[in-house]
């Protein structure tokens, strides 16, 4: 890993892409706090659904947002 500040990292960015390409992660710096890691770009290995994708596959209850009723009467009964 090597470690730059701002201004090298604007006057030697190809140079950086280059170590960046051959597999050294770059670490751009702000007065010695880094701030921004450089590393190879890797695309994404899973694509993300479109909407609606799942159409059909899911089912939901009829009664899903219905009440509870009696189910949380124990927490009443301490209190009484």
């Amino acid at each position: 890993m090597q470690v730059v500040n701002i201004h090298d990292a604007k006057t030697q960015l190809s140079k950086l892409l280059e170590l960046v390409q051959s597999g050294t992660d770059v670490v751009i710096a702000k007065s010695g706090t880094p701030i921004a890691r450089l590393i190879p770009y890797a695309p994404v290995k899973r694509k993300i659904a479109a909407p609606g994708a799942m159409a059909g596959k899911v089912w939901i209850a009829d009664d899903f947002d219905a009440p509870l009723d009696d189910a949380f009467d124990c927490l009443n009964a301490d209190a009484a």
